[in-house]
């Protein structure tokens, strides 16, 4: 098969995948079964299976990753439609934004130390815990990779997914804007999903901090390059 053939296909495989785990999801409301999780298992595994070099692979799909960045624009509409929240609690999101963004940095910086990481994957890993489009234009700052990036923020919201309901029962978290915040703030869009599912307000608090994180990793990456690095 040629490298533009395989491209096409690697295209059409992701799109399918993606639409069906939906359609799936629909039917099968079980966290393993989510679009997040059983989508990229998939192609990853028909991608291994058949030796589909990474540069074929993204000679397409690429595009895919390109759209997220004039998508961001529509995080204006919650924003907007969301106005009197944000005035209702402007420290609680404030703090959560902060905190969120510095934990998030932190960590990956502390993980970078105590781990001997190629270079490549330790400055794609700096911004993993902010939405992809904003990781992927933060990234640059960090010399990270914006396709491994990706891959790495996709991770990170599948485990804060994956983990949080356990660790709110550990630390008798009641609150849904404490909820809300902190799925927004370390697990992005996966995280905002899942705050969804577990209530309404949680499901909107989350969304807003994850976009005013988001806006502030990328304002302040080039400042944080320069102080991590």
């Amino acid at each position: 098969m040629s490298h533009s053939a395989t491209g096409l296909f690697c295209l059409a495989l992701t799109l399918l995948g993606y639409f069906a785990s939906k359609a799936l999801y629909r039917r099968q409301r079980r966290i393993w079964l989510a679009p997040i999780i059983i989508a990229p298992i998939t192609i990853l595994v028909i991608v291994v299976a058949l030796q589909i070099d990474v540069s074929d692979y993204f000679s397409y799909t690429h595009y895919l990753a390109a759209m997220l960045a004039p998508a961001t624009i529509a995080f204006a509409v919650p924003i907007y439609r969301e106005r009197k929240l944000i005035s209702q609690y402007p420290i609680t999101l404030s703090l959560g934004v902060v905190c969120g963004l510095l934990l998030g940095l932190g960590s990956s910086w502390l993980l970078v130390k105590l781990t001997n990481l190629p270079p490549e994957l330790s400055h794609s890993l700096m911004v993993r815990s902010v939405s992809t489009p904003f990781a992927i234009e933060a990234t640059g700052s960090f010399g990270g990779i914006p396709e491994l990036t990706a891959m790495l923020v996709l991770l990170t919201g599948v485990i804060g997914m994956l983990i949080c309901e356990p660790l709110f029962k550990a630390a008798n978290i009641q609150s849904s804007i404490a909820k809300g915040v902190a799925l927004g703030a370390s697990a992005h869009g996966a995280g905002a999903a899942k705050a969804n599912e577990i209530g309404h307000q949680e499901g909107v608090i989350a969304s807003l901090t994850m976009i005013f994180t988001g806006i502030a990793m990328v304002l302040t990456a080039p400042l944080f390059a320069a102080l991590l690095n």
